[in-house]
């Protein structure tokens, strides 16, 4: 929608530009008015001030004038309401995506963080980017893009020989509602990634529910949900990694709970010293 608006914007604009150019030069020709006075008129012509200190005095200067102002005066309300729909279209954006971000919030707060500390721990080589993750009061937006490009380049192992699928399938199940509930917020259209990650989530979910025995698994079928497993690693990760982001631009008190309860920091503590 707001690109729609966007280019009908530039549209108008462009034709607005086109017809100030061409009434500035038809009434130097037509009324033999210098530049700056023929532009003048144009301009409070359009825009409906019209003081009437310059008028055209010549039959095809007023023709001329008659067909400026049907043209000129629609165009350039056209401009101000596009541009009134785009602040407004873009407060409701900015609106939405408040939302979102508290929806996002409540996730991490009822089922993420506690898939985060799980993940981690079936994670062997997790010590390689654990410091990378303890995010800190100074950081910028250079420093959060450096660990995110940092991440990308990491395995996301998962030894599924001691995840315990038992207490993850337990886990899930007791959430199944709140997750449910989250995929079907029209919100989340607007954030893919998170849309992903609750998709990977929710898919681990469904492969453990399906399985009503998980103690004698072939080996074949464990590598299978490690890499259901792993998806959902990655991507939770790096939404996390954003939120946070978030939080630190956006709601610093928030920004310091997080800090403080920050699992991947091991001189974290609620108490603020």
């Amino acid at each position: 929608m707001m690109h729609t608006i966007k280019t009908r914007l530039k549209i108008l604009l462009i034709i607005f530009v086109a017809l100030i150019v061409a009434g500035t030069i038809g009434f130097m020709a037509i009324e033999d008015k210098p530049l700056i006075d023929a532009a003048y008129y144009v301009i409070v012509t359009v825009a409906t001030v019209g003081y009437g200190d310059i008028h055209p005095v010549t039959p095809a200067g007023k023709l001329f004038a008659i067909v400026l102002i049907i043209t000129g005066v629609g165009i350039f309300l056209g401009v101000i309401a596009n541009v009134t729909e785009i602040m407004l279209a873009k407060r409701e954006i900015e609106s939405r995506m408040e939302k979102l971000n508290m929806v996002i919030g409540v996730f991490f707060s009822e089922v993420g963080m506690k898939l985060l500390c799980s993940f981690t721990g079936y994670d062997p080589d997790f010590e390689k980017i654990r410091e990378e993750l303890v995010v800190k009061a100074t950081w910028t937006d250079e420093n959060f893009l450096a660990v995110s490009k940092d991440l990308k380049n990491y395995d996301y192992g998962v030894d599924i020989q001691i995840v315990d699928l038992k207490d993850m399938k337990t886990f899930l199940l007791n959430e199944r509602g709140f997750l449910v509930g989250l995929l079907e917020n029209p919100i989340l259209m607007e954030h893919q990634s998170f849309t992903d990650l609750l998709r990977a989530v929710f898919h681990v979910l469904e492969e453990l529910s399906f399985r009503n025995d998980l103690s004698n698994l072939p080996e074949n079928d464990k590598a299978h949900l490690a890499g259901d497993i792993k998806r959902a690693y990655n991507l939770l990760i790096n939404e996390w990694l954003d939120y946070m982001k978030y939080l630190k631009s956006n709601y610093p008190y928030l920004f310091s709970l997080a800090m403080r309860i920050n699992p991947f920091d091991r001189s974290a503590s609620i108490i603020v010293k």
